[in-house]
């Protein structure tokens, strides 16, 4: 009965461990998308901010299927131009 109990207790760690591992790699993937979610935002606000309306709307599109179908979140407006002009 006690081997069956650590046997046990050794699954439930290592699942444990599995879990985390998991979870560290979400986190990195999350993180990465959201900063490729923000290079796309400061595209779209340069192309609209040099009169590039055209591209800039194509990636506001793709933006906004990607947030509705791949990461389940509402689609966001527009961000604002900024001309180029990044400090």
């Amino acid at each position: 009965m006690a081997a069956q109990s650590d046997r046990q207790r050794s699954r439930q760690g290592d699942l444990e461990d599995q879990l985390a591992d998991l979870m560290e790699e979400v986190d990195r993937y999350r993180t990465a998308c959201e900063d490729t979610m923000q290079q796309l935002d400061w595209c779209i606000g340069y192309f609209t901010g040099t009169n590039k309306r055209a591209v800039a709307k194509s990636l506001s599109a793709n933006r906004s299927s990607i947030r509705r179908q791949l990461l389940k979140r509402p689609a966001l407006p527009a961000p604002a131009p900024n001309g180029g002009n990044e400090s």
